[in-house]
């Protein structure tokens, strides 16, 4: 643009005018800035006038002269380099005569020498700089890193000290709301889901324990008074006889343990078949009748007014009817009632099992389905042929298999309400049945 307002081309000669005063310091600045590196040639390239610099970096071929002239609005950059090897930047364009009759082909440098040693000098400075700033970063993002991890390795540190022998130890909470907050609370939720478990099978090893001792005991103590005092073939009868009786209760216990684990570990499938629960409910009653009376319990049956007939496991039910009858007349006091009722409601058969029995305290409600899992003091109280605590667990199983629900209401000194829907389709997960699992006796565990 100085170019352009300040060059004049006149006369045939192609005389270059500079038209500006040459006193006043800002036309002066100009002046000088695009004398440092300038070249200014015809229309076919013969240089007309240039600087010592600009010749220093070799002047423009015609080719290339005649390219810029035949540009009309845009400038051209290029780059070059003098004997040195200092870089300039050149724009080149145009410029019109007087008459604006023939272009001029100008072009203009700068210097980039101020610019590659600021370039070079950051260069050197950076590469100085690095190591530091290396040591810097990692200094600083070891101690950041530090201080995002002691909660980590606290947490670490109390899960190590965690063990089968203190499984009440906890994780402190943190208070934090965050995510590491969330990890605390779940670690600790599972801590206490197997603190329970190892609690429950600590008191299922003692209770299968005394009950496997019991048996054994008593037909090692009546077979060593069979071999020392019997004398007559009745004695050893008698002795074989009650051996017999322990021996039998013993394969109770083993029997029960057995379908529980193949139950739990789906090895026990549905055998589905048309069944009405009704007359199933009625059956399993009346087979208790007997021994409710010996209890001095009254025990009796309704029938609802409709058909509760749909695809069910006939033994798995008979099993689950006779625990949930089982308990009611072993928990119900002389003098007391048991009642059982069947019916149907809506699209599920409902069966409920009723006692005026001692009830279940409110805190052992939650886990009178878990495994293994008996009320202290009832069963002590209850008839002496007390079980493991595995009757209702095995009823939690066959509801659940049957895709049904059950749920149980108690009041201490009132009795318990025990109600079992079950849908009349069931479809339960395919497992796979062991062929001595059906041989296995229906009697309540």
């Amino acid at each position: 643009m100085a170019v352009k307002g300040f060059l004049r081309i006149e006369g045939d000669d192609n005389h270059l005018i500079w038209h500006l005063d040459r006193d006043d310091p800002e036309d002066k600045q100009i002046l000088a800035r695009v004398e440092s590196v300038y070249l200014i040639t015809d229309a076919a390239g013969a240089p007309l006038v240039w600087s010592g610099s600009y010749k220093d970096l070799g002047f423009d071929q015609p080719a290339y002269v005649k390219q810029v002239l035949s540009t009309r609005v845009q400038p051209v950059w290029q780059e070059k380099r003098d004997a040195s090897g200092v870089r300039y930047l050149i724009r080149a364009s145009y410029v019109l005569n007087e008459t604006r009759t023939g272009k001029f082909y100008v072009a203009i440098g700068k210097s980039l020498a101020a610019n590659d040693k600021l370039l070079t000098q950051f260069t050197w400075l950076c590469l100085a700089l690095m190591p530091l700033v290396v040591v810097i970063g990692i200094g600083t993002g070891w101690v950041v890193a530090g201080r995002a991890l002691q909660p980590v390795m606290a947490i670490a540190r109390a899960a190590q000290r965690i063990s089968g022998s203190n499984l009440s130890l906890r994780i402190p909470e943190r208070q934090a709301k965050d995510e590491l907050e969330y990890l605390v609370e779940t670690f600790n939720d599972m801590i206490s889901r197997l603190e329970q478990s190892f609690i429950q099978m600590r008191q299922f090893s003692t209770d299968v324990s005394h009950e496997l001792r019991t048996p054994i005991t008593v037909i090692r103590g009546q077979l060593e008074v069979a071999l020392f005092t019997a004398h007559t073939t009745e004695q050893y009868r008698d002795a074989i006889v009650t051996a017999l009786g322990d021996v039998e209760r013993l394969s109770q216990i083993v029997r029960a343990l057995l379908l529980l684990s193949q139950a739990e570990t789906g090895q026990v499938v549905l055998q589905l078949q048309p069944l009405d629960l009704v007359e199933t409910a009625r059956g399993i009653t009346e087979q208790f009748e007997i021994p409710a009376e010996g209890a001095g319990v009254d025990i009796s049956f309704r029938a609802g007014s409709m058909k509760c007939t749909g695809e069910f496991d006939r033994v798995q039910i008979e099993r689950m009817l006779s625990n949930l009858i089982s308990n009611a007349v072993k928990f119900t006091p002389p003098g007391g009632n048991v009642r059982v009722s069947a019916d149907r409601a809506g699209d599920c058969a409902e069966i409920v099992v009723e006692d005026t029995g001692r009830g279940i305290a409110p805190e052992h409600l939650p886990h009178i389905f878990d495994r293994f899992y008996r009320v202290r003091g009832m069963e002590e109280q209850a008839s002496p042929e007390k079980g493991l605590g595995l009757g209702l667990s095995f009823v939690n199983w066959i509801v659940r298999a049957h895709a049904g629900t059950i749920d149980v209401k108690s009041e201490p000194g009132k009795g318990t309400t025990f109600t079992v829907r079950l849908p009349f389709h069931p479809h339960p997960p395919d497992t796979t049945v062991t062929d001595n699992t059906r041989e296995m006796v229906m009697k309540p565990v």
